[in-house]
Parts: C-alpha cells; structure tokens; sequence
C-alpha cells in the first residue's frame, strides 16, 4: 500500500516541480521587463537629445549660410567701392 501511495505523489511531485520552474521563469521574465523599460526610457532619452541638438545643428546651418550670404553682399560693395576709388586715378 506504501508504494501505491508514494507512486500517486509522483505526479504532484513532477507538478510541483515545472510550478517552481515557472514561478522562477516568471520572476526572470519580470526583471527582464524591467530592464527593458529602463533601457527604453534611456534611449528614448537619448533620442530627445539627438533631436534637440539636430534641431540646433539646422539653425546653425541656417545662420551660418544667412552670414555666408551677408559677407558676399558686403565682400561685393567693398569691390565695388575699391572699382570706383581706382576710377578716381588718385
């Protein structure tokens, strides 16, 4: 009868068993969400910046090319006035 006995607790033992595994599996699955949210507030941290420091890369292309085209402007009065300065034959 003792046999009989202790071969019924051997599914409950196998059940018991794969109850553990999953449990365990759970609580890793659990702390691999974790670090994935933390990992995707940082890149998305890291995103923010990029945009923020492109949006500011665009402005400074835009200065810049508006300065560019200022010193033309003024690179071709000043050769204008040169022109006219060597029309006088000073």
């Amino acid at each position: 009868m003792a046999t009989k006995g202790a071969a019924g607790l051997e599914p409950i033992d196998r059940l018991e068993e794969k109850i553990k595994t999953l449990v365990s599996l759970i609580g890793r699955l659990k702390n691999e969400q974790a670090r994935v949210v933390d990992e995707n507030a940082r890149l998305q941290r890291e995103l923010d910046s990029v945009k923020a420091r492109l949006t500011d890369a665009e402005g400074s292309s835009v200065e810049a090319t508006a300065l560019r085209e200022e010193r033309d402007m003024i690179k071709a009065r000043v050769t204008e006035m040169l022109q006219q300065l060597d029309g006088l034959n000073l």
